[in-house]
């Protein structure tokens, strides 16, 4: 198999590192994933379905920490920033969302 080398700035290397663990894949195996889908056309991008399932699961925890957060709004502030803290670790935050 051939093997190619390649360089990435600090940014794009972190980010496809954070991508690559929320896909539960290493580097190597996300970027390959990445580049096939890329030169085939007739498929759809390769974590598409995860995207879905974000998507979904962002609109059921939207309505669940509005129902929250008008019964205890001290409930709801702890849960945020233990969300927080939990994306912060996982490297889930923009850098614009750590502040």
């Amino acid at each position: 198999m051939p093997k190619v080398n390649f360089r990435l700035d600090g940014s794009l290397h972190s980010t496809l590192m954070r991508r690559a663990r929320g896909a539960n894949l290493s580097l190597s195996g996300f970027i390959r994933q990445t580049l096939e889908q890329a030169v085939d056309e007739r498929k759809r991008y390769v974590f598409s379905s995860q995207d879905e399932i974000l998507a979904t699961a962002i609109q059921i925890l939207s309505i669940l920490a509005t129902s929250v957060g008008q019964q205890s709004p001290k409930a709801l502030e702890q849960g945020m920033a233990q969300a927080r803290s939990i994306l912060l670790e996982r490297g889930l935050l923009g850098e614009v969302d750590r502040s």
